[in-house]
């Protein structure tokens, strides 16, 4: 982290999310993918204004999920969805949650090819309700270039830059990601390393550097069965 308040250059924080990408093929051949994220915040820094330094704070997060329809098109290399993304205030603590439930619509339209995925990835959320004193009203915009050498290797960058319009503040990472699929014991497992370094943020404090790490199994989809649908 990085900012103006006292020690802020001196914080970091860990953050463990399970996020499965969950596809139910409809019978029409559409798709409709449900991806939840559960976060888990360790050591989350936040200023307590009382004595003037940070405290850090440990437990879930706001849970968020969004739903894409995916419809069945005629060109194969062409990706395209539309639907919502909300977030849920379940964080454990007053520190961990906006206090507030959000929503709002999203959309995804890219390129797909042999070599190479381009795509873009809009989405806004504006606060329905909740008991939270901030107000959010932001907008998301995801640029997404994939290059796919061979071999299981993919290179890339998709960095999500926000727009509070509260505040008018943009938050804007370089963003790189380097993986590799593997087959172990016969399931597809994907592997990545994504780096994000932060040239926009809040002069206050706002994320400086982020390493990610991704684990990724290639899973059946469980629920599908359950409501009758493909996987």
């Amino acid at each position: 982290f990085e900012g103006d308040l006292p020690d802020a250059d001196n914080q970091s924080m860990y953050t463990l999310v399970f996020q499965p990408t969950l596809p139910f093929i409809l019978g029409s051949g559409s798709k409709v993918i449900w991806r939840p994220a559960i976060p888990l915040l360790v050591d989350k820094p936040f200023f307590n204004s009382s004595t003037n330094s940070f405290d850090g704070e440990s437990g879930l997060g706001d849970i968020g999920f969004d739903l894409i329809y995916v419809p069945k098109l005629k060109r194969k290399d062409i990706l395209f969805g539309y639907g919502i993304i909300t977030t849920l205030p379940t964080g454990t603590d007053a520190s961990l949650t906006t206090g507030q439930w959000t929503l709002g619509p999203e959309v995804i339209i890219g390129k797909l090819d042999p070599k190479y995925t381009l795509a873009f990835f809009p989405k806004h959320q504006w606060d329905v309700a909740g008991w939270g004193d901030t107000a959010i009203n932001v907008t998301a915009l995801q640029p997404i270039f994939t290059y796919l050498p061979g071999g299981g290797w993919n290179i890339g960058t998709a960095p999500n830059i926000t727009y509070n319009w509260e505040n008018e503040q943009w938050t804007v990472p370089l963003h790189l990601t380097v993986g590799k699929t593997v087959v172990i014991n016969g399931r597809p497992w994907k592997f990545a390393v994504e780096v994000d370094y932060y040239v926009e943020k809040a002069d206050t404090f706002g994320t400086d550097w982020m390493i990610s790490f991704n684990i990724t199994p290639v899973v059946k989809n469980g629920l599908a069965s359950w409501f009758g649908l493909g996987e």
